[in-house]
């Protein structure tokens, strides 16, 4: 919905004014970590959504204040590093206590073997089988990143399932039973 008149003249009078200061403010404060021209665009929504709500007395110290809120929150972001783990995960499990090794070894095997139903599946249902089975996507985001509809993802998930079955059964596997 566009803007009233009175809101439009607010804006360009108490906010755009120091759109050259801020973006030379941030730039210096700010070399390498930021693109200003992002921060300045977050920070007039800001602007004008706080002033929509009557939390803005000075329109220039609210822009500049709510500008280097972000600026700083988005180079704090930038210098987070990603922590890698110093074991890989199936020595973990051999490594946790009330875990004996033959448990831990017969784990990693059934791991083995599904990965290799996994990837014995045909690539369309193998990557509906993933987005499903292991990240979690639901079948209507499923269709939509494919552009098919619900029913496909559904049935291609049955086969896959069938499919995975028929894989253990052809290595003598039986699925075990629930209550063990």
């Amino acid at each position: 919905m566009p803007p009233h008149p009175e809101e439009s003249h607010w804006f360009s009078l108490h906010v755009q004014p120091h759109a050259a200061t801020l973006r030379a403010w941030l730039a210096r404060k700010f070399p390498s970590e930021l693109d200003p021209d992002d921060v300045l665009q977050e920070a007039y929504v800001r602007t004008w959504q706080a002033w929509e709500r009557g939390e803005v007395r000075s329109a220039k110290a609210f822009l500049f204040a709510t500008a280097r809120n972000l600026a700083l929150d988005r180079a704090r972001r930038r210098r987070v590093v990603p922590i890698e783990p110093l074991v890989k995960e199936e020595a973990l499990s051999v490594l946790e206590e009330g875990v004996d090794v033959p448990e831990a070894v017969a784990r990693n095997q059934e791991f083995s073997l599904l990965s290799e139903a996994i990837q014995s599946l045909p690539e369309r249902c193998r990557q509906i089988f993933l987005w499903r089975k292991v990240h979690g996507l639901s079948q209507k985001e499923i269709a939509r990143r494919l552009g098919i509809s619900e029913h496909t993802v559904s049935a291609q998930l049955t086969v896959g399932l069938h499919k995975c079955t028929a894989f253990f059964a052809s290595r003598g596997l039986q699925r075990r039973a629930r209550d063990e």
